[in-house]
């Protein structure tokens, strides 16, 4: 009828269908009208893809991260999505805008996409010790968790978000911590994430002891710790003038621009922190006002810095079978406020206290 084929709502805002303008046809996008979808329900679409995937494995690429993993299947009928109801929009993900409005039954998550995940392991198992993670957002931890595989046989892990915005609550994160270990199927493996590409940056929502629990946390917890370029330093980020937006969230003004956790590495004090040469007119993004102090080169003189602290609990998860290996088991009957487990794989044990109270000031005896 010469309009697009359903109502389904791109990710950045508006239709995610775009009239091509010289054969009169709509292609889907899910993202940016410059991301087409690809059609993963035409074999020679998935047998190409199983050619990218050869290409760098051959070449000695450990592994991939697959970006929003759950869009590759869609409704093969392509139904309308539904209007979302109320609650919906009281999820643990933040508000997306216009997006929101939908319920996306139909857009993503099809059933059939644990099909398109198992011949992707096939690839991978071709390729002995290489690794895939699924970025995958879903309120139900049983649908991120369908993804390993009824038999392990589909992606080998796949982030848990939930850390990201969770209550930083030492009992929320224990009930996040056990219900995940409760959920995740015999020989699978967490990954846990406390920042990203997509967040504001965890030194910036939680402040700057919070920073260094988070890494205290992340690194002595079972699963594999995904770290976030710069959380190390507890980088937190700039406000971006509208001008300099380049995200299309920001740039849409409908959602919170995602440039402040995306500004250059802050590797020394120099004018470009050490990210591009002196002499560069400009970064792609401002450096941080604070990357004259808060910097790599800084902080790794100072022994009580939070990168060495990132250090030196990497060197301990790295020397200890316990911290890289072992079992999760949870610490009951712990002060309030305070989060703790211990490790143990062998005769190995280690044990993992986490203050996540309130700091209080004292004056003359009076709280």
């Amino acid at each position: 009828g010469g309009g697009p084929p359903n109502n389904w709502h791109s990710v950045f805002g508006g239709s995610a269908w775009e009239c091509d303008v010289e054969t009169g046809q709509y292609y889907l996008h899910s993202f940016l009208t410059s991301q087409p979808d690809l059609n993963w329900r035409n074999p020679e679409v998935r047998a190409a893809q199983h050619d990218v995937l050869r290409f760098w494995l051959d070449r000695g690429v450990a592994g991939f991260r697959i970006d929003v993993a759950h869009f590759i299947a869609k409704d093969p009928e392509m139904r309308d999505n539904p209007a979302a109801i109320a609650e919906e929009g009281e999820g643990w993900f933040k508000e997306l805008g216009a997006y929101d409005a939908q319920s996306h039954l139909y857009d993503k998550g099809h059933p059939d996409v644990h099909d398109f995940f198992r011949e992707l392991r096939a690839v991978f198992d071709e390729y002995p010790d290489t690794y895939s993670v699924g970025e995958i957002h879903e309120d139900d931890p049983g649908a991120w968790v369908s993804y390993l595989g009824t038999q392990g046989d589909e992606l080998h892990q796949v982030f848990d978000f939930s850390l990201l915005y969770a209550p930083w609550d030492a009992a929320a994160l224990r009930d996040l911590l056990d219900r995940q270990e409760a959920i995740l199927p015999e020989g699978a493996w967490p990954n846990h994430v406390l920042g990203n590409h997509d967040e504001p940056r965890f030194a910036f929502r939680r402040g700057s002891d919070a920073a260094r629990v988070g890494a205290m946390l992340l690194l002595t917890s079972r699963g594999t710790p995904t770290l976030y370029y710069g959380d190390e330093l507890g980088m937190t980020q700039p406000v971006i003038p509208p001008e300099q937006q380049l995200d299309p969230w920001g740039r849409t003004g409908e959602v919170v621009g995602r440039d402040g956790c995306r500004t250059p590495m802050q590797w020394d004090g120099s004018d470009h922190a050490g990210f591009s040469p002196e002499g560069t007119e400009a970064t792609w993004l401002p450096v941080h006002p604070d990357h004259g102090t808060r910097n790599v080169e800084a902080q790794l003189s100072d022994p009580d810095s939070i990168l060495n602290l990132h250090r030196r609990l990497l060197g301990a998860r790295k020397a200890s079978p316990a911290l890289h290996l072992g079992d999760y088991r949870p610490l009951d009957d712990l002060p309030d406020g305070v989060l703790g487990w211990e490790r143990v794989h062998g005769e190995d044990r280690r044990v993992v206290l986490l203050n996540l109270a309130p700091r209080y000031e004292f004056v003359d005896g009076v709280e």
